[in-house]
């Protein structure tokens, strides 16, 4: 034993002086790829042998990640190490699948994976169909390596109760982190709301996708305070964070954030007094309805509002209804306007995943253009999480996500009413209200294409979907 020991010891030492040497001479050559080597070969064991130890390393680079687009490398909307990383996951994740490995037959049989098969189905028959379809394909790829590694995979290892306090946590602090650079970032231009636009880069793009993402951590975060069964010191963390995200989310200027969690708060106190989810719908629909009948004297009403965007917080919010010289609201109209008219064009199978902002120039009308309109490729897309598929998969494509909506609520709901496990009722109304936070944010803008916004979104799914099928064994296991 005392031989093998030594010999293991004299390889391991030999190995790490031959590495030197070569890596000193990779140095000298300017041959940096060497380095990562060691990153490479670790990477490599935890995908076949760790690959949920990888995952939790994907979450926590997140926050991080950085766009080689806006690097000015080579001009690819790529987010490093995380995007190259879940790519890698990916291909592993079917190779076993195919061999009959690994994913749990009741979660491959959830109502809600059936619906992203059909989700999935319908981009492929949207790509063939596609205006551009390099860029449908590419599209459709990127959305594949979030959601069949976060979602799939991840809600086959979010099984383990343990390891979903484990990921909410990895990401939140990580976030957390990154809240605390633009804070101190922010501080240096006094809190002023044009900085407050850019502050965060260049780990987010804007401060929208930057509020978004804060706001889905915002119920999480207070959430966790609520468990029983967490240490004094992780306690003495959350209440720390919880002001620093609330700081953040303040110092964003992210209307769409204030908003989206006002109305998850209002929902949580519905949940509480039991309302049903289909009496909930049922208003909204009503509510719905009033609206579009009285949809001219609203518009009117709402032309009288001229308070643009302010540094002042309470002008800030008074300017949210604003559709008469707020250039950003006026935008967002015009996008809505590209995104209608397109789908008027092709209403089935839509222009092509991912094709809108390359092709939305021409269906822009004088009357809706601002300061801020362009007809270049570069402006981003339709603004809406709804309108984006109706435009770009016609509409099925934006059905099945409205319906993916809806299964989420009655799956929280359902969940919600029914667990009698404290701790985890708190984890499904936490990431179910971040997820509400994401879904009205979703009327306003579309960041499903980033890893920032689609890892916490297909991830708090797969919280859901875990909790209920390991609560469906338990069940079946007792009758």
């Amino acid at each position: 034993m005392k031989n093998s020991g030594s010999i293991s010891a004299r390889n391991l030492i030999g190995l790490g002086l031959g590495y030197s040497l070569i890596l000193s001479l990779a140095v000298f050559f300017e041959s940096y790829f060497v380095a990562a080597i060691p990153l490479l070969l670790m990477v490599l064991y935890l995908a076949f042998f760790r690959i949920d130890v990888l995952m939790i390393f994907i979450v926590a680079c997140t926050p991080f990640s950085l766009n080689l687009e806006d690097l000015d490398l080579g001009g690819v909307g790529f987010y490093l190490p995380t995007e190259p990383l879940l790519f890698g996951v990916m291909l592993i994740l079917v190779f076993k699948v195919i061999s009959g490995q690994y994913l749990d037959k009741a979660l491959l049989k959830h109502p809600i994976s059936w619906l992203i098969y059909a989700m999935i189905v319908w981009m492929m028959l949207s790509t063939i169909n596609s205006e551009l379809p390099l860029v449908s394909f590419k599209f459709m790829l990127a959305k594949l390596w979030f959601i069949l590694p976060v979602f799939f995979l991840g809600a086959q290892l979010l099984k383990n109760q343990s390891r979903i306090r484990i990921f909410l946590l990895t990401y939140l602090f990580s976030l957390i982190a990154v809240v605390l650079y633009t804070i101190l970032h922010h501080a240096q231009y006094g809190f002023g709301m044009e900085a407050g636009h850019w502050v965060m880069s260049p780990f987010f793009k804007d401060h929208t996708s930057y509020g978004a993402v804060l706001a889905m951590f915002f119920p999480v975060a207070l959430g966790m305070l609520f468990q029983k069964n967490i240490s004094v010191l992780l306690r003495v963390f959350l209440i720390m964070g919880l002001v620093i995200l609330s700081l953040g989310i303040i110092l964003s200027y992210t209307r769409a954030a204030w908003v989206s969690i006002a109305a998850a708060s209002g929902l949580f106190m519905l949940m509480l007094f039991r309302i049903k989810l289909i009496s909930l719908i049922s208003t909204t629909v009503f509510l719905g309805v009033f609206i579009f009948s009285i949809q001219d004297q609203l518009l009117l009403n709402l032309e009288r509002n001229t308070q643009d965007s302010s540094d002042d917080l309470a002008e800030h919010v008074e300017s949210i209804s604003n559709v008469s010289s707020d250039a950003s609201n006026l935008e967002r109209l015009n996008r809505w306007n590209c995104a209608i008219a397109m789908f008027q064009e092709r209403p089935l199978l839509g222009w092509g995943p991912g094709t809108y902002q390359f092709v939305y120039a021409p269906f822009q009308r004088s009357q809706d253009l601002t300061i801020i309109s362009t007809n270049n490729s570069d402006g981003g897309n339709a603004h809406s999480e709804y309108l984006g598929p109706l435009a770009e998969q016609g509409v099925p494509g934006m059905l099945l996500m409205i319906i993916l909506v809806v299964m989420v609520a009655f799956l929280a709901f359902r969940l919600f009413y029914t667990l009698k496990d404290l701790e985890l009722r708190i984890y499904v109304v936490s990431v179910f209200l971040g997820l509400v936070t994401y879904f009205i944010h979703g009327v306003l803008n579309n960041y499903l294409d980033t890893d920032k916004a689609s890892i916490p979104f297909w991830g708090f799914i797969a919280v859901l979907v875990s909790i209920d099928v390991v609560n469906q064994s338990k069940e079946s296991a007792t009758e």
